[in-house]
């Protein structure tokens, strides 16, 4: 047993005990952030003469020998050791010997853990802010080529209103947008170090916490100690956003899995993300969009573990908080690989605009322009609204579309049409007439796409 601890007990650890308390299984994905937190700590101790300039030469030296070895596989981190952070101790004292038994002074593993994950942590938020704008960029070029392409709106999976695929994605832009947004506040909030915050109560040696803080990356330390090393919101929050960014993309499988149904045939996944069954052969499932959707879950369950287990604990470090990891490195893995995938999918994805459009105009997704028409003709809304109410029972019954009715049978139920209802109910007209900010009309749809073509041009600098 490799651990950091021993000197005030008269016998060993239990097995069982030990591997219960042990987290070196999970908390090994530290290694590199363990170790740069490590050399940040050696440099900032010599600058204040704590370590001698030779002995921060040795044991960075052994530090960055011990990262590459591991990097290359010479170097197996195994169960041997309690944590991330003993197995680095023990491997640099073999390695340079007393040297490294000073690697540890002005520090805690309370600390050091803390430490590593905000490391660990701001590295995946950046990892997941590239996926988030690839996605974005996805979404995007979808919009620029379909500011033409008319489909059905739905409320309540019932056709609403024409709108134009372009619009739709829009949609999802907006969300992946505030998603993308999200991830760069807690980037932002969670940015300071907790090195320096020892066990709880800080340390009496003289630390400079600003330089530590410094070649770390960090706007600068934590102001309070206790806090330092109990704070766990920036985790909750990623897990909160990284909850939010999952079930958008669950919305939005919800409606590939639906439009790719027989009974839609809006669009068509590529053979590359898509599944057969094993014994239907004409099959093609669209796997990806269920897994996607199916692993929503499993994120939310690891916000709630975390809000679960952190609801309890008193001031400062208490061992629970080492159940931080295994969920939060599962969701953040989860998440990355679903928008990868997900993004993926989209861009490959064949959209069918003759299935789309006919859908939309099948749908009485005019109706509501029809009413309209009548308005601007003199007829109350409420009247209108039921003139068109028996227009559409009409076409029900001879199962046509109001496109199709002829201007006889118009007038046979209002005087007030005319010959221009043609062009009024036009699946154009009713899209391209809608210009304010943010609807779908095509004026409208083109400045949103500069817009969003600017937003992703700054975040790119």
């Amino acid at each position: 047993m490799a651990q950091l601890w021993g000197g005030r007990f008269t016998k060993e650890t239990d097995q069982l005990v030990y591997n219960f308390n042990a987290s070196i299984s999970f908390d090994k994905k530290l290694y590199a952030q363990d170790i740069r937190g490590s050399i940040a700590h050696v440099m900032m101790l010599a600058k204040q003469e704590i370590l001698t300039e030779a002995e921060k030469q040795q044991i960075i030296e052994g530090l960055e020998g011990i990262l590459d070895d591991v990097e290359k596989g010479k170097l197996e981190i195994t169960d041997k050791y309690e944590d991330i952070h003993s197995f680095v101790e023990a491997n640099l004292i073999d390695r340079i010997g007393d040297a490294g038994k000073k690697l540890h002074t002005g520090r805690s593993r309370n600390d050091q853990v803390a430490l590593d994950m905000k490391l660990y942590t701001r590295d995946e938020i950046a990892q997941i802010d590239q996926l988030l704008r690839t996605l974005l960029r996805t979404i995007l070029g979808i919009m620029q080529e379909n500011t033409e392409t008319i489909m059905p709106g739905f409320t309540h999976l019932q056709k609403a209103q024409p709108i134009t695929l372009a619009h739709h994605m829009g949609a999802y832009f907006e969300m992946f947008k505030r998603d993308h947004e999200r991830m760069r506040d807690i980037s932002k909030r969670m940015n300071t170090c907790p090195l320096g915050s020892g066990a709880l109560a800080g340390t009496t040696y003289p630390l400079d916490r600003d330089y530590t803080a410094k070649l770390l990356g960090f706007d600068g330390p934590t102001l309070n100690s206790m806090d330092g090393v109990s704070d766990r919101d920036y985790l909750l929050e990623l897990l909160s956003a990284l909850s939010i960014v999952m079930m958008h993309l669950s919305r939005f499988c919800e409606e590939v899995i639906i439009w790719n149904s027989n009974e839609y045939q809006f669009v068509e996944i590529d053979d590359a993300y898509s599944t057969g069954s094993s014994i239907m052969p004409q099959k093609k499932n669209p796997d990806i969009a269920e897994l996607v959707r199916g692993k929503t879950g499993r994120v939310y369950g690891a916000l709630t573990s975390l809000l679960t287990t952190m609801k309890g604990i008193p001031l400062a470090y208490n061992k629970d908080m080492q159940e931080d990891k295994e969920m939060s490195f599962d969701a953040i893995d989860t998440a990355k690989g679903c928008i990868a995938l997900f993004t993926g999918m989209l861009s490959t994805m064949k959209f069918k605009k003759d299935n789309m459009h006919a859908s939309a105009k099948n749908g009485f997704t005019n109706a509501t322009d029809a009413a309209d028409y009548l308005v601007n003709h003199g007829v109350p809304f409420r009247d209108a609204h039921g003139i068109v109410g028996q227009l559409v029972l009409y076409c029900i019954e001879k199962n046509i579309a109001l496109d199709d009715m002829s201007l006889e049978e118009y007038k046979a139920i209002s005087p007030v049409f005319e010959e221009d209802i043609y062009d009024a109910i036009s699946m154009e007209t009713c899209v391209n007439k809608r210009l304010t900010t943010g609807a779908p009309g095509k004026a409208a749809m083109e400045q949103v796409i500069q817009i969003y073509k600017q937003y992703i041009r700054e975040y790119d600098k």
